[in-house]
């Protein structure tokens, strides 16, 4: 091996640990898996119809919006990759800017997170497959998620769905690196062909977003369209997953940071773009169709039957690659975690396979623990929608447990810093502009968690007779974080013995750069 190759060795070495994963991730793959994460094609499908019954044709403007302040946070995350480049990334910088406590409840929430939004990335589906093929209803005639036969089928979907990510993963991750690069291309050109397509079948023009059609001002247009902002914050997640995979890629101090904010920007002007396209070409605005049938609907009646499906089965191919993306990031959370012995049953969950080279028994959990979380959907869909909105806020609170203790290190001069990335350039830095952005990141992050997990009716509960429901955001909150007071109680002298003396690179002043 060359010296070059031999960097992130040595690396990881200063941090404490021996190679035992495979670098076989290259610049596209880094890409593939925060792209596929935050899967557009996937999510603004799924969720198209939530923005549009809350903003109209006005909650476009709540993607930009959004986009704005999750690129914050990714800069600040851009920044740590070229520093940190650890498996478990949300994990481990944490706990290096934050302690030991700060870095356990980051890591043990981002795990929830992670493996709730697994499951519902594997639901999604039902929402594609018998749309285009009434042979994928499985389980009696009613493909609607919210019906007993349909809920039934989609966690049959999804079970299988899972069963495939969970081979692959367990198999290799160049086996996983070329299904996720290979599905982010279809992807891309499935999101071009989209926006082509509507744009050339448009019954309006782009001014259509300048008007309030639809939106509900009896009593202000700011109350709507913050429930509205949910469906880009629901979507715009995820992007920290190509930092996930940072020793199993090559140059990662030089290539994490690129394609994590490569990751959000890509997924923040296609989803603009898919937005626009279905807000000019939807038969119409206001027959309610917008809202309860979404983008499916668009491309079914605007392109034709066959056509339309298409383009759905690339819908499909997204959601198989975004399913894979979030259970590897979920693997190597838990896998970084009990490598340290912060977990329990830490010595099998951290042990890598001498033979793949992936971390088996943490894949496996992570896919059956999602699997058993569909069968929820079965008994209660409203409640299972409700557990992937509080996941989503949950993934916010992780990044604040990131973005916060950076702008404590960064105010006392106190962030790790190397001089050169693995081709001997600087490594990323914001400069004199980050303590500007880690702010705004900060500001921003807790403003959305709040509108995550404030309690609302019409959000959580929108049928009525569920109290519970209307308050699962605080008490999904709270749950967690009376299970992993439990869980770190049970764990902490282990854990305080594997991070003390922490081993890491000696902390340096950003002063300079900063001045």
């Amino acid at each position: 091996m060359t010296a070059l190759d031999d960097r992130p060795l040595v690396d990881l070495e200063k941090f404490g640990y021996q190679q035992q994963l495979e670098r076989k991730v290259g610049t596209f793959a880094s890409f593939a898996v925060g792209f596929s994460f935050v899967s557009i094609l996937t999510t603004v499908f799924q969720l198209f119809g939530l923005g549009f019954g809350f903003g109209g044709t006005a909650f476009f403007w709540t993607w930009p919006a959004v986009f704005a302040g999750q690129f914050l946070v990714a800069l600040c995350f851009a920044e740590l990759a070229a520093r940190y480049p650890l498996s478990g990334a949300i994990y481990q910088w944490s706990r290096r800017l934050g302690g030991a406590v700060a870095g356990w409840f980051a890591g043990w929430t981002m795990i929830i997170a992670q493996i709730v939004t697994l499951a519902a990335a594997a639901i999604a589906l039902q929402v594609v497959l018998p749309v285009v093929w009434s042979g994928f209803q499985l389980i009696g005639a009613d493909p609607a998620l919210a019906s007993v036969s349909g809920a039934s089928n989609a966690v049959l979907l999804g079970v299988m769905l899972l069963a495939v990510t969970t081979a692959l993963n367990a198999a290799s991750i160049r086996m996983t690196a070329i299904a996720s690069s290979v599905g982010v291309v279809c992807e891309l050109v499935g999101v071009a062909l989209v926006v082509v397509l509507l744009f050339t079948h448009a019954e309006r023009g782009p001014s259509v977003v300048l008007h309030a059609t639809n939106l509900d001002g009896s009593k202000g247009y700011f109350g709507p369209l913050l429930v509205s902002s949910l469906m880009a914050a629901y979507v715009l997640v995820g992007f920290d997953s190509a930092g996930e995979l940072s020793e199993e890629t090559r140059a990662p101090r030089r290539t994490a940071p690129r394609t994590i904010l490569r990751a959000v920007a890509a997924s923040g002007l296609g989803g603009a773009l898919l937005i626009v396209a279905a807000l000019m070409a939807a038969p119409s605005l206001t027959d309610g169709k917008l809202a309860t049938e979404g983008l499916p609907y668009v491309l079914t009646s605007r392109l034709g039957t066959v056509p339309g499906k298409l383009l759905l089965l690339d819908v499909a191919v997204a959601i198989f690659v975004c399913t894979l993306a979030i259970q590897t990031s979920a693997t190597r959370m838990i896998f970084s975690m009990a490598r340290d012995r912060v977990l329990p049953f830490s010595r099998q969950l951290g042990a890598v396979s001498k033979r793949t080279r992936t971390p088996l028994v943490p894949t496996v959990v992570a896919g059956l623990v999602a699997a058993a979380l569909l069968v929820v959907n079965i008994g209660n869909p409203a409640l299972f929608l409700g557990l992937t909105s509080v996941c989503i806020m949950l993934m916010y609170l992780a990044y604040l447990m990131v973005t916060v203790p950076m702008l404590f290190a960064r105010l006392r001069g106190r962030l790790a810093s190397e001089d050169t990335d693995e081709t001997g350039r600087p490594l990323f830095s914001l400069g004199r502009a980050g303590v500007l952005v880690n702010g705004l990141a900060v500001l921003y992050g807790l403003g959305m968690a709040v509108n995550l997990g404030w309690p609302r009716a019409e959000v959580f509960d929108p049928e009525g007779g569920h109290w519970y429901l209307r308050f699962l955001g605080p008490i999904a909150l709270g749950v967690t974080v009376l299970l992993g007071l439990v869980a770190y109680a049970v764990q902490r002298r282990d854990y305080h013995a594997a991070i003390s003396p922490p081993a890491a690179p000696a902390l340096a002043s950003l002063a300079t750069e900063e001045a």
